[in-house]
């Protein structure tokens, strides 16, 4: 080992030793935060999670279940749980919702009208539930680049129409993913 690699070793430990002794330990950990995200198969949540994480869109498969990803940012973590939004697997995501601090709810702008129907009926009971009622949501409008796509203006007065607009005023945001 070269005389300047011990030389940046020992100043390195002395800055430990320093800042252990006067400093009161090292320096907090950034806070973790834990989210929820739902929404219908096939709407993004994985690819819009592996984005995220900097992992590759190409090996991305739909979730059966759950899955948890700690997204880093600079001044924070959050630890997500991805449920699964097939039919058989809706009916159990308020198993998941206790703890949680936040819900990113994932809609298909390019989805068929029974599916955007059924997007609605799980966003209405979700911004209803008791866990979750208090709680900030992100909703996102994705899969903007598909040429069938309703854009923001129109994902939100859809839900305007099915009386989420009330909810949904001063506990939640739609953002595209454009």
């Amino acid at each position: 080992m070269s005389d300047l690699r011990i030389t940046e070793a020992f100043l390195y430990m002395d800055y430990l030793c320093f800042r252990a002794l006067c400093c009161k330990g090292p320096p907090p950990a950034r806070p973790e935060y834990d989210l929820v995200c739902i929404g219908l198969t096939g709407s993004g949540k994985t690819s819009l999670l592996s984005k995220l994480c900097s992992e590759s869109p190409e090996n991305v498969v739909s979730t059966t279940g759950f899955s948890i990803k700690a997204v880093p940012f600079q001044n924070a973590i959050l630890n997500v749980k991805e449920l699964g939004g097939a039919d058989n697997i809706r009916k159990y995501w308020s198993r998941y919702y206790q703890g949680s601090q936040g819900v990113i709810f994932v809609l298909d702008s390019a989805s068929s009208e029974d599916d955007l129907e059924t997007a609605r009926n799980e966003l209405h009971s979700a911004l209803q539930h008791p866990q979750l009622c208090t709680l900030p949501f992100l909703i996102l409008a994705n899969h903007q680049d598909k040429p069938a796509a309703r854009s923001v203006q129109e994902m939100y007065f859809t839900l305007l129409q099915f009386n989420l607009g009330e909810t949904m005023r001063g506990s939640g945001s739609l953002f595209s993913t454009e």
